[in-house]
């Protein structure tokens, strides 16, 4: 599925859900099914700066696509990586580095967060492409 098709899903997924209070229920179920990150990546280095809550998180490049794995102590900032985990896996760096993560306000999340939140939101974004930055640099790099 493409960026843009999973992003629809997930759109129509959380259309079904008026009340809030559920739509956070869904995003902590979503945290709760999220694989857990291998203890190793639980380091200093993963830590994404700019979350209140304490965020790990990994990336592997298999077959030139990116591979993402994370943990959170906060729940619901768990399920809003794994939302991110569910647009962005398995995509390449260019297909992560040129989504439009329309998903985000379409569902409401930007605007149901709070400022700190909303700010870890960011930083998981901004986090996410940056990996997959360093990927296609370093591919393009041993392609000279």
């Amino acid at each position: 599925m493409t960026i843009n098709e999973i992003q629809d899903e997930i759109i129509d997924e959380f259309s079904e859900v008026d009340d809030w209070m559920d739509r956070y229920a869904m995003i902590i179920d979503l945290g709760n099914a999220l694989p857990p990150i291998d203890v190793k990546y639980k380091t200093p280095e993963h830590l994404i700066e700019g979350c209140q809550s304490r965020v790990w998180l990994n990336a592997e490049e298999k077959d030139g696509h990116v591979s993402y794995t994370a943990d959170s102590d906060a729940i619901i900032v768990k399920g809003i990586i794994a939302l991110l985990i569910r647009v962005l896996n398995d995509h390449t760096p260019d297909e992560i580095l040129n989504a439009d993560l329309y998903f985000i306000d379409r569902i409401g999340l930007a605007e149901n967060l709070s400022p700190t939140r909303s700010n870890g939101l960011v930083a998981m974004v901004k986090q996410m492409r940056l990996y997959a930055m360093a990927m296609k640099m370093r591919d393009g790099l041993k392609k000279e």
